[in-house]
């Protein structure tokens, strides 16, 4: 959603002085400030329901004519790009206790400790600009073409006349420990209630009120990453990726070219040591005068370099990769007669069987070296890796010109559906081509099978 919003202007509520905001959002960029729930008409006077601030706090804010009426922000920062954070802001202000007049929930638990200068309280009775027959916006800062949401949404509630915490939507797994989804949470929803975002794309109200949201800009794509299912993704806290990359499309797209040429390398968010995965990787662009810059595959999470003089991962005795230019495979920086070259348009399919210490690439759909990832530990045409060890995907390139889209799942190449979904027999993830059987998505879902 780095581009797009959504909007509406509410009507006549039940009441705008006590209403309850839950989602559920992952958010993508890390060090930008992204409003998620906004209302108001100029900087003066605005109604901040939720917001990121660019350091990772979390802020409500309330101001009247440049008067500051009320103010939170979160001391925790959340910053995590891989994690599904549930967010409730509650506004109540007829409430007799200040510090219940609002609220913010994370993952169910109360904020009670604020950022230094922030922990400003309404007064009893205060009006709210918010929850009234004024245009309201969910991605975005409402009166310009700021603060966009670099993320995505799930869930979205919005309770009219209700103060309820966060236990109306969420709950603790009984065997985790972890916050989990309430789906169909038992919620009044008020006049200006709505729910939109529920399983997919659709801005189409679930509450039973027929309060639609409509698309304002840009383009609402609907992923499988879900707060029930979180899939792998590029990790752009890497210092090569966070200082020279500029990534797109929910951290699956590298489109962009750095100013200087050297070695970066992007890792993935998950990794593993057990089980069969699958994912693809799309060439956007690539150095065609000289190819031979390019690797997809890989590594060790103890071996994954964090340094400014971040380098190709196949250096490293237990990365192991797949080589554009030559087709060759590598790894402990030595190259083998492997496959074919690759280039433009290309999609490479990386199947890793950590149960038999394999690895696996296809081109567009055929496996080089006569490759089976069905052969369990015969390894027919497999390059044989370390075994005991945690891998997680990796990407190396020199010019930086190659530009590249993942799809670990998603079943999109940045914002392009996959042409025609392949078969895959654990029904985690859409891909182009067939899931060998027995392989799954790098998802949580996926790594619990």
């Amino acid at each position: 959603m780095a581009s797009t919003y959504l909007s509406k202007t509410l009507g006549a509520p039940t009441n705008n002085k006590k209403f309850t905001f839950s989602c559920w959002v992952k958010k993508n960029a890390v060090a930008s400030t992204m409003d998620i729930f906004h209302a108001g008409a100029d900087g003066p006077n605005e109604a901040i329901m939720c917001r990121f601030e660019s350091e990772g706090h979390i802020t409500i804010k309330h101001d009247v004519s440049g008067s500051q009426e009320m103010l939170k922000q979160t001391n925790a920062k959340y910053r995590d790009p891989n994690a599904w954070y549930h967010i409730v802001t509650v506004f109540d202000t007829d409430n007799s206790t200040a510090e219940d007049r609002q609220r913010i929930y994370v993952n169910g638990e109360r904020i009670t400790e604020w950022l230094s200068g922030s922990d400003d309280n309404f007064s009893q009775g205060d009006d709210v600009l918010a929850n009234k027959a004024v245009s309201h916006t969910i991605g975005k800062r409402n009166f310009d073409s700021a603060h966009y949401l670099d993320g995505c949404l799930s869930h979205v509630h919005f309770c009219d006349g209700q103060a309820y915490d966060a236990s109306y939507f969420g709950s603790t797994d009984s065997t985790t420990g972890e916050w989990k989804i309430n789906v169909a949470p038992s919620v009044t929803y008020g006049n200006n209630g709505f729910f939109i975002l529920k399983d997919g794309n659709s801005v189409t109200d679930q509450s039973g009120n027929g309060n639609n949201w409509t698309v304002g800009g840009g383009t609402l794509t609907n992923t499988e990453d879900c707060p029930s299912n979180v899939f792998c993704t590029i990790n752009p806290l890497i210092y090569a990726v966070s200082n020279n990359w500029t990534l797109a499309n929910g951290n699956t797209a590298k489109n962009s070219t750095p100013t200087t040429n050297a070695w970066r390398t992007g890792y993935g968010t998950l990794g593993t040591s057990s089980g069969k995965y699958y994912f693809e990787m799309k060439v956007n662009q690539i150095e065609n005068s000289d190819p031979n810059n390019f690797w997809v595959g890989i590594i060790d999470s103890e071996q994954m370099d964090h340094s400014s003089n971040n380098e190709r991962f196949h250096k490293q005795s237990r990365g192991y990769g797949y080589h554009a230019q030559s087709g060759a495979s590598g790894y402990n920086n030595n190259t083998y007669t492997y496959g074919n070259s690759w280039t433009t348009n290309d999609i490479i399919g990386v199947a890793m069987d950590l149960d038999n210490s394999k690895l696996y690439f296809h081109k567009n759909g055929t496996y080089q070296n006569s490759g089976v990832p069905t052969s369990g530990s015969t390894g027919t045409g497999a390059i044989s890796i370390a075994s005991g060890y945690t891998y997680l995907p990796a990407f190396s390139q020199y010019y930086g010109n190659e530009w590249f889209s993942l799809n670990f799942g998603n079943g999109y190449f940045q914002s392009s559906a996959v042409s025609s979904a392949g078969t895959n027999a654990s029904n985690i993830g859409i891909f182009e081509y067939d899931v060998p059987a027995g392989y799954t998505a790098l998802s949580t879902k996926g790594l619990n099978l």
